[in-house]
Parts: C-alpha cells; structure tokens; sequence
C-alpha cells in the first residue's frame, strides 16, 4: 500500500510541521524523514513507530527516536492513503500533552474546512 505524507499548511500558507521540523538538527531532520518514507512505502508499519492515538479525533502519531530523544508526529487520515502531518514536537514527558492533542484537532479541523472551500 502507496500512501503519501504531506504537511499541514495554515490559511495563510505556512506549515508548522514543516518550521518544526527545520528547527531540529540534519541527524534528526534525516531521521524523521527517513521515518515518514517508511511510513509511506511499507503497508505494515510497527506500532512502535506509527499507530492511532486513543481518545484523540482520528489522530495517528509517528514516533521517532534520536540520541536519546524522542520526537512525535501527529497526523490524520484523508482518505485511506493520504496522511496528514499537523504537528510535530520533542516528547518530554511519558504522556503526550493534551495541549499538543488540541492543537492537532483543531488543524485537522481547519484542513478539511480549507479543503472544501473553492
């Protein structure tokens, strides 16, 4: 199964995915990277490195390990082969952070109102 990544853009054109993920340095960069072509090219990803996020509204979160660091991803599904990254932070503590979960809905409530206007 092809599926496709591809990074949430606000309104106005930015992606924070994207800002995010520039802000880490190349190692890590590479290893996130390298972590969403997986993703997109393998129909069985482990758990340990993708899976849904229980009490969430449809997100899915990549986990990414780097020199004792640990990096998420969250994202959403556009259909059954289009993935949608809408934040990405440094995990510091063994939950993730409700603020983190919100801020994810939201985008991918404003993805889809984005995606039906003309």
């Amino acid at each position: 199964m092809k599926r496709t990544v591809l990074f949430y853009e606000t309104p106005t054109g930015k992606s924070p995915v994207d800002k995010f993920i520039d802000s880490l340095d190349i190692p890590t960069q590479v290893k996130i990277v390298a972590a969403l072509r997986y993703i997109e090219t393998n129909s069985s990803v482990p758990a340990a490195r993708f899976c849904k996020m229980k009490g969430t509204d449809g997100l899915w979160e990549v986990r990414v390990k780097h020199n004792r660091n640990i990096f998420r991803l969250l994202c959403f599904f556009d259909g059954a082969k289009l993935i949608v990254a809408a934040l990405g932070f440094q995990k510091k503590t063994q939950k993730t952070p409700i603020r983190e979960i919100r801020t994810a809905e939201k985008r991918k409530s404003d993805y889809f109102i984005q995606k039906e206007q003309p």
